[in-house]
């Protein structure tokens, strides 16, 4: 009588397609709804009664149009008081026009000044002592390693001799060279990654380098020039050390706006959250419209 034995080959347990895709969508809502949470905080307060915002409603909270838009009919941006004459609405709007004329222009300015240095580092050999290109590189960027308040001191004393304090054209400057080392550092791995043969062969052909660079070299690195302007952009629309610094009445931006919102009673929640939602809104339009240009331009140096 022969015996037949039978071996049982147990296979080791993996995790199935499907679970893994559920487990990774899981992951990313619950990340997605920690980020989003407070921007729908901020937006939703706006919009609250006083009774909801200290019982800490979340949702549902009653909304009745237009009588109880706590937070814009105090900055005179409700329906019923947009056209009115608001004092509080009009230094909005002027907090918001310095916000953005310093953002703007010093964004343009470091990419005036950036480009073309990036390029330099990218195409040229440079050594001063010991330092070479990427010595270079690194020691632009270490800048933004320095904490803002180390320069309080150096920079009230400069900007005080030179009668700057409280001056557009200060803080503009103060952005550029706060932007400045990002904007190089971004714009140099964009033109790296540029075939060396294309500005050989404009040379060949009669033009000069600034001939080559305007011409040739920066329309092939505009995603990564508009990624760096849009980054610049969201620096210096978010800064508030050296805008609270550095100005007084006549330049304070919006960030320093939105922190001042407090009395004798304390803070107004309201006016904040509608000044919050105000800033955030024109980076979520950049956000949405140059959203191609950012993921082009600053993964355009991953691969080379």
């Amino acid at each position: 009588m022969s015996v037949w034995m039978t071996t049982i080959q147990i296979r080791p347990w993996t995790w199935s397609r499907t679970t893994v895709k559920i487990l990774t969508y899981a992951a990313l809502i619950t990340w997605a709804f920690i980020c989003l949470f407070p921007i729908y905080w901020t937006f939703t307060t706006s919009f609250k009664t006083a009774v909801n915002v200290t019982q800490g409603h979340i949702i549902p909270f009653t909304v009745q149009f237009p009588g109880d838009w706590k937070g814009l009919r105090s900055l005179g941006l409700s329906p019923d008081t947009i056209f009115a004459i608001s004092t509080v609405r009009d230094e909005f709007m002027r907090r918001f026009l310095n916000s953005a004329i310093a953002s703007i222009c010093a964004s343009c300015l470091a990419i005036l000044i950036g480009a073309p240095a990036a390029y330099g580092l990218a195409r040229f050999p440079y050594k001063f002592g010991p330092m070479r290109n990427k010595d270079i590189s690194f020691f632009f960027l270490s800048q933004l390693l320095l904490p803002p308040v180390a320069l309080a001191m150096p920079f009230l004393v400069l900007y005080k001799q030179l009668s700057m304090l409280d001056n557009m054209i200060g803080l503009i400057l103060v952005y550029t060279l706060m932007v400045l080392p990002i904007v190089i550092w971004i714009t140099r791995d964009q033109f790296e990654t540029i075939p060396i043969e294309l500005e050989q062969a404009a040379l060949v052909d009669g033009c000069t380098v600034w001939s080559t660079f305007f011409r040739i070299v920066l329309p092939i690195a505009l995603p990564g020039l508009v990624a760096a302007f849009i980054l610049s952009f969201v620096l210096c629309w978010n800064e508030y050390f050296f805008a609270a610094l550095l100005t007084g009445i006549d330049a304070r931006t919006l960030p320093v706006m939105v922190a001042s919102q407090t009395g004798s009673q304390g803070i107004s929640w309201w006016s904040m959250a509608a000044l919050s939602s105000a800033a955030i809104l024109p980076l979520v339009l950049v956000g949405i419209f140059f959203e191609r240009y950012i993921v082009k331009g600053l993964t355009a140096g991953a691969v080379k």
